[in-house]
């Protein structure tokens, strides 16, 4: 009998290629004996784009690298620019970095897991994560008034502190998210059809995946113990108890038991974050400071009444909050040269209003040294890492992102040859691709 391969495109149209990914696939029977991976592009051009305007104005286009987990982004960016500048930030501004770093990677988890299972078949699991995520996506709003598009980091600090009734609103959202987990663990885990699906599929060695440059939770899916958190720690994460859950054999289902366990991880540390958080926003204290109307108050500075103001703490309009005086004591590091006056000071006096232009007119900004830093974090799918060059100029001279799911795709060969056809869509999904980042 004459037998021959079958070519089958799979993607970029496919559901499950989200519309950049196309694989090739050569095909005996319904074995993959080859395949040729093209990742497509999003046109983001992040790095180039980093290059052309200053500092600050990266972080939006952080935001859009890996835009289910931004604020991870954003912390990682904004520590590598300090890095450089050679600057801390207070405590209670890497405790709050950490909090909504975690929040996001829950968030991405709950939608990689969702998206994979709804791959497979299993809606129900899907809008039930989503469902979950959506109060997460609360909580982000209640912090930084967006849900996908944070923009939140800011080079030395965060744009604004954590609102009144945080605590609370975390820990409903918590008990929600833990049931979701529960239902969707009884449904998956127990699940023979999903289990025989995911077991033994998509297999790669722990050598081979180092070998690879593969990082997160893929790589700990092998039974290799690497997290950024644990292993460079950065902001308070040494503070913090956790766990970093492994597999076993390095397959599908693995990669999917640590995702699941590392949910239940994040939320240990924003619990323990929010305990330990050095003290909150100081208001004004009768005792050493009397409100004044900021209208009032410039008034009083425009004659020279200065006197009358020296004790005086400002009481902003409703459009200025989030970035009053009091707050930026805890919420950012004390860098004139980096961080954006309070608005206070912007509007109240002439130093206030030339630190604001001297840090957002063209030609100026935030000027690092001469230099060169690379900064990792842990991003919801592995090692996320930022390379910047500066030239002492308001703009970076090069920069380039270690997004974690490149890594990944350049072993996808190694992980789908030998398996079938139908093991594509929950190998791919394990991957977590965000074309953002991974966008070259």
């Amino acid at each position: 009998m004459n037998t021959r391969e079958m070519l089958l495109n799979v993607g970029p149209a496919h559901p499950a290629m989200h519309g950049i990914i196309r694989i090739v696939t050569t095909l005996d029977g319904e074995r993959i004996v080859d395949i040729d991976v093209e990742i497509g592009y999003l046109h983001r051009g992040f790095e180039k784009m980093a290059e052309t305007v200053d500092y600050n104005g990266v972080m939006p286009y952080t935001d859009r690298l890996n835009y289910v987990s931004p604020l991870i982004n954003n912390m990682g960016y904004c520590m590598a620019v300090e890095k450089l500048l050679g600057m801390s930030v207070p405590d209670r501004c890497h405790y709050i970095r950490v909090i909504m770093s975690e929040i996001s990677r829950i968030s991405d988890h709950l939608t990689c897991v969702g998206a994979s299972a709804m791959e497979l078949g299993a809606f129900t699991v899907f809008l039930y994560m989503i469902k979950a995520r959506e109060y997460l996506w609360d909580l982000v709003e209640m912090v930084t008034g967006a849900r996908l598009t944070v923009t939140y980091c800011r080079v030395g600090g965060v744009k604004g502190d954590l609102p009144a009734g945080f605590d609370e609103a975390c820990a409903n959202a918590f008990k929600e998210t833990r049931l979701v987990i529960k239902e969707s663990d009884t449904l998956l885990t127990r699940n023979r059809i999903f289990v025989d699906r995911m077991s033994g599929t998509g297999k790669i060695s722990a050598e081979d995946a180092i070998s690879h440059g593969i990082t997160g939770p893929f790589l700990r899916g092998c039974g290799v113990a690497y997290d950024v958190r644990k292993d460079c720690p950065y902001a308070v994460y040494d503070r913090l108890e956790f766990d970093v859950p492994v597999g076993t054999r390095g397959d599908n289902l693995d990669r999917y038991m640590v995702r699941m366990e590392e949910m239940e991880q994040s939320m240990r540390i924003v619990e323990q974050a929010l305990r330990e958080i050095p003290d909150g926003p100081v208001l004004a204290s009768p005792d050493t400071a009397k409100p004044m109307p900021a209208a009032e108050m410039v008034d009083r500075a425009k004659v020279g009444n200065i006197r009358s103001i020296a004790d005086s703490v400002a009481v902003t309009d409703p459009t200025l909050d989030g970035a009053s005086k009091p707050l930026h004591l805890h919420i950012a590091g004390d860098e004139k040269r980096v961080f954006l006056p309070p608005k206070e000071d912007t509007y109240g006096n002439i130093e206030g209003l030339m630190q604001h232009f001297k840090l957002v007119m063209y030609g100026h900004g935030i000027q690092p040294p001469a230099g060169e830093v690379y900064f990792p974090v842990e991003g919801a799918n592995g090692e996320l890492g930022f390379y910047i060059v500066s030239d002492g100029s308001s703009s970076a001279y090069r920069v380039r992102v270690r997004p974690p799911c490149f890594a990944i795709m350049s072993a996808l060969p190694k992980l789908l040859i030998g398996d079938m056809i139908a093991d594509l869509t929950p190998t791919f999904g394990s991957v977590n691709m965000i074309g953002g980042e991974l966008d070259r």
